[in-house]
């Protein structure tokens, strides 16, 4: 409603100038030009400025194409088409000059459920929603309500944190974190995902067969979360990476992208106008995140074993009609996969591509 709201509201500003012109067309031929020239700048200010919004929206859609839509394709391709620019540059890159990136002082909890657990354990999706929540709260409580004020504290976790030497224990809260963890079987749905995209969607099924349907804060389409996948929510402040929703985007596909090669799946890769990391035509990990005053949340999922593939069938996967997904057992012959396996690729990943070292700790 407000992205329509600000469509109309320029559209109207645009008739209004442009009415404005035709009135004085009988002025000199400089004060015309003058004057066009002018409603032109205002005109190309007011698009820019409407681009802006949608990005300073900090939504980054998911897994919806521009040209896979129902009823909105003519507002997604304009909002959409924004997300899929930038590239991925390694953190020491950033900026203006090359620099060095320490990892050992660049310390981020990880809340490993994943590694940690000897039962396969499946999170539910509002527990670990819940968590994250948590977790950016007390991300944005540590920077402060006004941008000018400095943090209280580092972002990144006192490297004598883990001695016994008086370190202020709210020094730790609020620092950056990463969850890993597969979920109990879920669709989610994003912001304004369209619930067409939910084959047989019924809102007044209450059974017990039918899997969760949960609307959340991210952008994109709908998509599932179950067992035998790796879903990553990293609780990041860009300021300590790059303050880029482009750049963060691509990092963590770029993560799941030498995540896939470390484990030997060969050919992922990225496709044009849409975000993931695809196999052989056929998609093998999502994302999709929410920022807010630069702190970032959801994140990706990675289809490990053939568990993760069970009932992406209900759903057409991100909006996009006719795409298929895969997983990582799926893409390679010569060994297979548990999800603790490849959550060792993953680890290895994050550290490299954010620089960082993770730290396991528990809720």
């Amino acid at each position: 409603m407000q992205h329509d709201a600000r469509m109309q509201g320029i559209s109207a500003m645009m008739v209004a100038l442009d009415g404005h012109a035709m009135q004085h067309q009988s002025l000199h031929v400089e004060r015309m030009r003058s004057s066009n020239n002018a409603s032109l700048m205002l005109q190309v200010f007011a698009l820019c400025l409407l681009l802006s919004l949608s990005e300073q929206h900090l939504y980054a859609v998911a897994f919806a194409s521009p040209t896979k839509c129902v009823s909105r394709c003519r507002y997604q391709s304009l909002h959409l088409a924004p997300q899929q620019l930038g590239e991925f540059k390694p953190i020491n890159l950033v900026g203006d000059e090359e620099k060095q990136i320490d990892r050992s002082n660049r310390r981020v909890w990880l809340y490993d459920f994943v590694s940690n657990t000897q039962n396969d354990d499946k999170i539910p999706y509002e527990e670990a929603w819940d968590l994250q929540k948590r977790l950016m709260e007390q991300q944005l409580s540590r920077i402060g309500k006004r941008p000018k004020d400095p943090p209280l504290y580092n972002q990144f976790i006192p490297v004598n944190a883990d001695k016994d030497d008086g370190i202020d224990s709210n020094s730790l809260v609020g620092c950056d974190s990463i969850i890993m963890l597969q979920h109990e079987p879920v669709y989610t749905l994003g912001t304004a995902s369209d619930t067409s995209f939910i084959r047989d969607y019924d809102d007044s099924d209450n059974s017990e067969s039918r899997i969760p349907i949960v609307r959340i804060e991210r952008g994109g389409e709908v998509t599932y979360h179950g067992p035998g996948q790796l879903t990553v929510y990293p609780i990041l402040d860009l300021r300590g990476y790059n303050q880029d929703i482009h750049w963060y985007m691509r990092a963590l596909e770029e993560a799941t992208l030498l995540a896939l090669e470390k484990a030997g799946v060969s050919g992922a890769t990225r496709e044009e106008d849409v975000t993931g990391v695809w196999v052989s035509d056929k998609k093998i990990a999502a994302c999709g995140v929410k920022l807010k005053r630069w702190i970032t949340m959801h994140g990706l999922a990675i289809n490990v074993d053939l568990r993760s593939l069970e009932n992406f069938d209900g759903i057409v996967p991100c909006g996009l009609e006719g795409r298929e997904v895969t997983c990582v057992n799926d893409a390679i012959d010569e060994k297979q996969y548990t999800l603790q396996e490849f959550t060792i690729h993953m680890k290895a990943a994050l550290e490299e591509i954010f620089g960082i070292t993770l730290v396991s700790t528990t809720t």
